[in-house]
């Protein structure tokens, strides 16, 4: 089964960010699947189990950004 969630990111400005924010989101434990948006701040996270919200907001914030909530 594959859950998925989708978040949005305040900060991200260029391709760079994207991949920054792709890194340290995918390695999160469960994560299966990390797509970004740049225009839109729109990040998707698939996952076999329930990630918590707590643990992508801290990769997020790893890779220098904001996770400004739940989409």
């Amino acid at each position: 089964m594959t859950i998925t969630a989708t978040y949005t990111v305040k900060g991200m400005t260029c391709g760079h960010c994207v991949s920054s924010v792709k890194e340290e989101v995918g390695e999160v434990a469960g994560v299966t699947s990390v797509e970004v948006e740049l225009e839109s701040g729109l990040l998707t996270v698939s996952s076999d189990e329930p990630v918590d919200q707590a643990r992508i907001a801290a990769a997020v914030e790893e890779a220098g950004y904001e996770l400004a909530g739940r989409s």
